[in-house]
């Protein structure tokens, strides 16, 4: 297959809404649940710099790269703020824009960073996505014959979904070439070892959501939320028990309501 990699999707009428993938992901991640979330929102779902379709990263990445080039997104759809949603990096980054005052509430799905001080595990996360890559891009050739059945859908997306029999098999395949084609991956893991993942709670004031698969084999719960749990004692936590890493993909449509109900509920609040 010959896919087609964008910066970016719009769509919906509303109030503004950016969605934020995850590591080596596109904005197509967003996919199964864009239809609910358009009919209450105006959605830019974005791809993150260096990632198959986005902006390429010039120079050596530095922490506040990806959260600058969303911001320029969000600068050139005309949204000075907005609800946020992420998945995974795209979580830390919704909470990165954030502390700069461009959210006006925050839905993050197992967002990165969260490890508590002093737990190393998330060097093993890192080990996997490099490994993943390299896999992946020997697997390119093949991509149409694994996605065509059953067990090499379950293969291609055992790390992001427990449930994956709805996952349309063309979108399993262009997340397989997007991981092919992500430039970002050895910049930014890099750039983790070096500087790690730091979030100012203190700089952080609209409503969140955390939302985290009791399944997630990326960043276990609840190990992996530590640092958040403690840092975000008031935020609004939620765990989905059965479901991966992935929730937009796993759990489409309860991930969609999570979503909006944070959102009406902020509205409500503000109005």
């Amino acid at each position: 297959m010959q896919p087609s990699f964008t910066p970016a999707h719009r769509g919906g009428t509303g109030e503004p809404l950016v969605c934020v993938h995850g590591f080596t992901d596109t904005w197509r991640t967003w996919q199964l649940v864009l239809e609910p979330l358009q009919r209450h929102h105006d959605v830019l779902a974005v791809t993150l710099a260096g990632h198959a379709g986005g902006p390429p990263i010039a120079g050596e990445a530095s922490a506040t790269l990806l959260a600058e080039a969303v911001e320029r997104a969000m600068d050139d759809a005309g949204f000075h703020t907005a609800h946020l949603l992420g998945n995974s990096l795209g979580g830390y980054v919704a909470l990165q824009l954030a502390e700069r005052g461009r959210a006006r509430t925050v839905v993050a799905l197992a967002p990165a960073g969260g490890w508590a001080h002093g737990d190393d595990s998330y060097v093993h996360t890192l080990e996997h996505f490099t490994t993943t890559q390299e896999l992946v891009k020997a697997a390119v050739p093949y991509v149409d014959r694994i996605v065509a059945t059953p067990e090499g859908r379950r293969t291609a997306t055992q790390f992001i979904a427990v449930n994956f029999e709805h996952i349309p098999a063309e979108l399993i395949a262009h997340q397989m070439l997007g991981v092919a084609r992500c430039d970002a991956v050895q910049p930014l893991i890099e750039l983790a070892r070096r500087e790690g993942w730091h979030v100012e709670p203190q700089r952080i004031h609209c409503p969140l959501r955390f939302v985290w698969g009791t399944d997630d084999r990326l960043l276990p719960w609840p190990a992996a939320a530590a640092r958040y749990r403690e840092s975000f004692p008031q935020a609004d936590w939620l765990a989905l028990d059965g479901v991966g890493h992935c929730p937009q993909l796993d759990v489409p449509e309860r991930t969609a309501q999570l979503v909006l109900e944070h959102t009406a509920r902020a509205h409500q609040v503000a109005s």
